[in-house]
C-alpha cells in the first residue's frame, strides 16, 4: 500500500489559519474516505494547530496529495472575530520528505532517548516510557514524539520530524533551520491557491 505524509502549516497566519489547518484534517479525512483512501493525522489534533502531519495511504495517495500540495484558501467569516473584514484565509501544504530522500540523515548520527510521556494523550501516557526524543548529533537538531502507543512508533515519528528539520536547515541555512519543526511554509502564495473551500462545512469551490 502506498503511503506518504503531508505537512499542513498555518505559516505566520493568525489563529484563523490555525483553525483552517484543524478543519482540513476533518475535510480531507472525508474526501479521502470517498476516494477509497485514508487520510489521518500522525499525531492527535485537538484544536486549532499551527501545523500538522497527515498520513495518506492507499493506491491513489500520490494523486490525492499532489492535488492538495501548495496553498489552500478558505473563504469565510472568522470563527473568532465575526466583525473582521477579512474573508480569505490561507495555509500551506507540502509533502514531507521520506527518510530515503534525506540521505545525509544517517541513522548512525542519531541518538534516541526513551522517556515517560506527559500530558493528555490516552491511557498509555504516563504508564510506560514510550515517548522518544531523537537528536541528530552533527547538527544538534532534536525532535520529540509521545502520542503513539509504542516506543517503536514514536521513534519513527521522531525520525520523520528530524527529516523535516534537516530539510529546512539544508534549504534555508543552519541558523533558520533551528527555529523549529513547524517554522515552515512561511511565505504562502496568496492568490495562487491549488484548492479553495468555502463556509463552515468546507465545501470545495
Amino acid at each position: 500500500m502506498t503511503e506518504l505524509v503531508l505537512h499542513v502549516s498555518s505559516g505566520q497566519g493568525p489563529r484563523e489559519c490555525e483553525w483552517v489547518v484543524e478543519q482540513l484534517v476533518h475535510a480531507w479525512a472525508r474526501e479521502a474516505q470517498a476516494a477509497g483512501l485514508v487520510c489521518e493525522p500522525v499525531e492527535p489534533v485537538t484544536g486549532p494547530a499551527a501545523s500538522v502531519l497527515l498520513r495518506v495511504s492507499g493506491e491513489g495517495a500520490p494523486a490525492f496529495a499532489d492535488a492538495r500540495t501548495g496553498t489552500i484558501r478558505w473563504i469565510g467569516t472568522s470563527p473568532f472575530r465575526p466583525r473582521h473584514k477579512r474573508r480569505n484565509w490561507f495555509v500551506g501544504v507540502s509533502r514531507a520528505p521520506t527518510i530515503e530522500e534525506v540521505p545525509e540523515l544517517r541513522d548512525m548520527d542519531i541518538t534516541y532517548q526513551a522517556m515517560r510521556a506527559s500530558g493528555p494523550g490516552g491511557q498509555h501516557v504516563n504508564r510506560t516510557d514510550s515517548a522518544v526524543r531523537a537528536t541528530h548529533l552533527p547538527t544538534g537538531l532534536t525532535s520529540f514524539s509521545q502520542d503513539q502507543r509504542s516506543q517503536h512508533a514514536n521513534r519513527g515519528i521522531a525520525r520523520l520530524k528530524l527529516a523535516l528539520l534537516f530539510e529546512a536547515q539544508r534549504d534555508r541555512g543552519a541558523a533558520s533551520g533551528k527555529r523549529g519543526l513547524w517554522d515552515q511554509n512561511r511565505a504562502l502564495e496568496r492568490g495562487n491557491a491549488v484548492r479553495t473551500y468555502r463556509g463552515e462545512k468546507f465545501s470545495p469551490v
